[in-house]
């Protein structure tokens, strides 16, 4: 089974660098994927955060389709929690428009920022409808299906594009994948989130053996990873020396993963509840092209997925930029081989 690469770039802003500085760097990094072969090239929602540029996905991919040919570009994802299915579907449709073939909607379902931020997002908005529902409403819109006994049936999200964006669930839990194969979906697990092996293998399990789809299409499951590739295990090992896991857990239960342990303390504070801090080595696959390389098809074979959305948080950006280089040939020399 050939193995894709594809890229998941979240624009970060490191300490004494500035935001229109990563963005150039992720303009930088597109040009570079799309010269390597890399399948597709993915940007994130992130609010309120000084350590990610990236608050507005569909206004990125917009200038970065505008400076590209052919890579596929996308959302990693859009937080429909927030917003209303028909603006997101008349966004992407637009963008389908002028690029057809080429635009990926990945929807995620975490909130993408501190509770302020869902707050001021959410403004105004009905909370009546379940995600699970708004990404049924959105695939309408989306393919221009919208049933004749929806309610606002008749309506359009315009423009139709001929080629409309793919949609895909991001997750990073079992029920984000049982969501996914019940609405016949393609999924990506975020493993760069939750490196719980255990929970990974019964997602993508789970989503194989649940996938259900009454157009004919078939499972597609991603495994979103944080890697380095370096000229040396040793090197690749000291870029990663410095990268943290940092996860809040609630009193409701819930956990989710932050930057830092600073956004984490801020999240429980704005949150008003209990909360434990959890701070651990990042799960990171590391090392020359031949490990990492040894790595992704040990993956592969374990969870039976052909393709892997690649984040590198670096930040050198020459030492970002050689990570992927180096993936790209590490497979290159192995199709060779094969």
């Amino acid at each position: 089974m050939a193995i894709k690469l594809s890229i998941l770039d979240q624009s970060p802003v490191f300490p004494g660098s500035t935001p229109a500085e990563a963005f150039q760097n992720t303009l930088q990094l597109v040009k570079k994927a799309e010269q390597l072969g890399y399948n597709r090239f993915w940007v994130s929602e992130h609010h309120d955060s000084a350590q990610v540029a990236g608050s507005s996905p569909e206004v990125l991919i917009s200038f970065l389709l505008a400076q590209t040919e052919s890579i596929r570009i996308g959302s990693g994802g859009i937080m429909l929690q927030h917003y209303s299915p028909y603006k997101v579907a008349e966004n992407f449709n637009l963008l389908a428009t002028l690029a057809p073939g080429r635009v990926d909607l990945g929807i995620g379902r975490a909130p993408g920022g501190l509770p302020r931020s869902t707050q001021a997002l959410q403004k105004g908005i009905s909370q009546e409808q379940s995600l699970q529902d708004k990404l049924v409403e959105l695939e309408h819109f989306v393919q221009n299906t919208l049933p004749a006994d929806h309610a606002l049936a008749g309506l359009q999200a315009s423009p139709v594009p001929e080629q409309p964006a793919e949609i895909f669930v991001l997750g990073a839990s079992v029920a984000s994948a049982k969501l996914a194969a019940e609405a016949g979906y393609p999924y990506v697990f975020a493993q760069f989130i939750n490196s719980d092996a255990a929970v990974a293998e019964e997602a993508l399990t789970a989503y194989h053996a649940e996938f259900r789809s009454d157009k004919g299409k078939q499972p597609q499951a991603i495994l979103a990873l944080s890697l380095i590739a370096a000229n040396t295990d040793e090197e690749a090992a000291l870029l990663a020396s410095d990268h943290k896991n940092v996860k809040i857990h609630l009193e409701n239960g819930k956990t989710l993963t932050v930057g830092t342990a600073q956004q984490a303390e801020e999240f429980g504070r704005q949150s008003g509840q209990h909360y434990t801090v959890e701070v651990k080595e990042a799960e990171i696959t590391k090392g020359s092209k031949e490990t990492v390389r040894k790595r992704l098809l040990e993956w592969q074979e374990k969870h039976h997925v052909n393709e892997f959305i690649i984040t590198t948080a670096v930040k050198d950006f020459e030492a970002r930029i050689r990570s992927y280089e180096l993936l790209s040939e590490a497979f290159a020399e192995l199709a060779v081989e094969s």
